[in-house]
């Protein structure tokens, strides 16, 4: 690699690890606080703001695309898109408009069981991202998605934990305020929508390999449900 490449990749890796750390802490601050109703309006608005970052791994997806990339150099493919998905997600959090209200504020066990739950996908979310490499996950290392398939760990339960590990830490809060339930749910429908589009991936990358991992770990997501 040169200086601008180890330059670009190494940022792109540091603007990923800041965009989630930042979503994080929208999610349990600014999400958190109780605001007035803001009735339909907003809502669309922020479905609007996550259809345009979904958008961007759909395009992704398409082979008329990944023939354009091709132009880009192959060790620096990854950075790319990690460096527009990390720009996405910070602009999902700035432009939010507040979906305002409250579904419920648990105390007692019920705080407690949203705890463990939230906590149950953070170590789910970690297990599953030391099963791949987290310097390809951040694009500094280039992709070697071909090498190996990824049957163990927590990819035994389900095909996808790390998208099971999402719903548990966004759906587990004990405080549900109205932008914390439209946060959570606009972003999982995105990822029961992009699942076949990635699983199309993995299916030409790995062929049969593929195939024999779906008959042995038949869930996508949620064991017994998707």
């Amino acid at each position: 690699m040169t200086k601008f490449d180890h330059a670009f990749v190494w940022t792109g890796g540091a603007l990923f690890v800041a965009s989630l750390a930042g979503c994080t802490w929208w999610y349990l601050v600014p999400l958190g606080r109780l605001q007035p109703d803001g009735g339909w309006p907003p809502i669309a608005w922020d479905a609007a703001l996550v259809t345009v970052f979904a958008l961007h791994h759909s395009l992704f997806a398409r082979e008329a695309i990944k023939r354009r990339l091709a132009a880009i150099p192959a060790r620096l493919r990854r950075s790319v898109y990690v460096w527009i998905a990390s720009l996405l997600l910070i602009l999902v959090c700035a432009l939010w408009r507040s979906v305002g209200g409250q579904l419920y504020d648990a105390a007692g066990a019920a705080a407690v069981a949203g705890a463990i739950a939230q906590l149950s996908g953070v170590l789910l979310i970690a297990r599953a991202v030391a099963r791949i490499d987290p310097l390809e996950l951040a694009g500094i290392r280039p992709s070697r998605q071909a090498d190996a398939l990824q049957v163990d760990g927590p990819y035994r339960w389900v095909r996808h934990p790390l998208y099971l590990g999402w719903i548990l830490a966004v759906f587990g809060a004990a405080h549900m305020t109205g932008d914390r339930l439209a946060f959570a749910v606009l972003t999982s429908i995105y990822l029961v929508v992009a699942v076949p589009l990635e699983e199309r991936s993995l299916r030409q990358s790995f062929g049969d390999e593929y195939a024999r991992y779906e008959r042995a770990v038949r869930w996508r997501i949620i064991p017994y449900i998707y």
